[in-house]
């Protein structure tokens, strides 16, 4: 089977080696692979395997009654008989069934094992799958891969899928001669390192959107607690001092001014752990000092912050348009999330003035304080103006000038001293200290 043009072939996500275009890396097609299981994921990895040259050998216990469930052009017998036919041998069973592969091991004696287990829960053991399996198996090599790929991407090839094959083991030619057979069947493989790194792949599939799950939780009790603070004040309120049931303004009312209301704080809480950070390299006088994990764990999710508040700010919209247009204007709000852009950015400050705008008369109205709570508009002031003024402070030329230099790299009391020459070619006495 040709290999797929590279451009076809998305880049490696991950910030590990590629083994993509490794010029030693040649085509495999012709060799013969084993398949120890019967299961989906070995029918998928076999029918993967012959569409793209290889010759496969499927070992089950019932070859007999698994044979019709592989294509014809797979030989399937048992599984001692499987494993006496190829040097590379993808082991496609369950944990808890490796040690019914015992008996093989003085077959399996030399041979690269490929193990594509996954775990049901993170870190289930205390050493992960393919370390468990090369404890039994310690006069073969096992190497780590295909768990992150699904058995419907093997079926419908690696352009309807995930194209990234995170391999990892102990022997650097077991893990090129397993990146090759990957790369032929159309896949990219990605060089995870040693066996240590088994325990990071099997766990991979187990996160669902590990990125969004601080930002998500962040977003949902911003809400909690704004449509907690408007029901008071909106809903409780007018019932308790004046008898008036409005409890048909929750699904839209009460939502409508809680959404933008989480839109505003998101936006501006992606700009708050970048003054945070500033602040920390002005006082440490450096850039080379580590930010606490908060901050770090911070910084990293920003993306995830900022489009949680496009969509909040999005939904805004659409429930403003349930609303008459008399007062749907009330709670119009310019969002646009965009991370540390300067679009992002001027669209924190059109929705401070906004607020700002809407909110300056109602300030000094003491009808607007229920239970003696301020209007909800005034709380979601407070982070927005801090990050505004932090952002004026830093642009002042004296503290511009400086922070630039420290993120170019001077550090605070660090000196280099230098010995000029004299005009004859001799070393002076005396030494000039500057600043780099």
């Amino acid at each position: 089977m040709a290999r797929m043009s590279g451009g076809d072939m998305a880049k490696p996500l991950l910030s590990h080696g590629s083994m993509d275009g490794d010029p030693s890396i040649t085509p495999a097609a012709g060799r013969t692979i084993g398949v120890l299981g019967s299961g989906d994921f070995a029918r998928s990895l076999a029918i993967r395997l012959v569409c793209s040259g290889f010759k496969v050998v499927v070992g089950s216990r019932n070859p007999k009654r698994k044979a019709g469930l592989f294509p014809s052009a797979a030989e399937v017998t048992f599984q001692a008989d499987a494993v006496k036919k190829a040097d590379v041998i993808f082991v496609a069973v369950f944990r808890e069934h490796y040690s019914t592969l015992c008996d093989l091991a003085d077959v399996l004696a030399g041979k690269i094992l490929v193990d594509v287990s996954n775990n049901t829960e993170i870190n289930h053991h205390k050493e992960s799958n393919a370390e468990y399996l090369a404890s039994l198996f310690p006069a073969c090599t096992v190497v780590k891969g295909f768990n992150v790929v699904s058995a419907w991407t093997l079926q419908s090839g690696a352009r309807d899928g995930n194209k990234q094959v995170l391999i990892c083991s102990n022997n650097q030619e077991a893990k090129r001669t397993v990146a090759e057979i990957a790369q032929v069947m159309g896949f990219t493989p990605v060089d995870m390192g040693c066996m240590s790194s088994a325990s990071e792949i099997e766990n991979i599939p187990l996160r669902l959107l590990p990125a969004w799950k601080i930002p998500t939780f962040l977003a949902l009790g911003l809400f909690l607690c704004f449509f907690t603070y408007n029901l008071i004040r909106q809903v409780i309120h007018p019932y308790i001092r004046e008898q008036k049931n409005k409890l048909y303004k929750i699904p839209i009312e009460v939502v409508n001014t809680t959404l933008p209301c989480v839109a505003y704080v998101m936006l501006s809480l992606v700009y708050l752990p970048g003054v945070l950070a500033a602040c920390s390299q002005l006082y440490y006088g450096t850039k080379y000092r580590r930010f606490p994990d908060w901050l770090d764990q911070w910084l990293q999710h920003r993306k995830q912050i900022g489009l949680l508040s496009f969509f909040c700010a999005a939904l805004h919209a659409v429930y403003s348009l349930c609303l008459p247009m008399r007062r749907s204007h009330r709670y119009q709000l310019i969002e646009m999330a965009v991370k540390q852009s300067t679009l992002g950015f001027v669209a924190l400050v059109i929705s401070t003035l906004h607020t700002l705008t809407y909110g300056w008369s109602r300030a000094f109205d003491e009808n607007q304080y229920k239970f003696y709570l301020p209007p909800t508009y005034t709380l979601t002031l407070l982070v927005p103006c801090t990050v505004i003024l932090a952002k004026v402070i830093f642009s002042l030329p004296c503290i511009h000038q400086r922070l630039l230099r420290i993120r170019r790299g001077w550090e605070k009391g660090r000196y280099v001293k230098f010995v000029l020459p004299s005009a004859t070619g001799e070393y002076s006495s005396g030494e000039t200290s500057s600043n780099v």
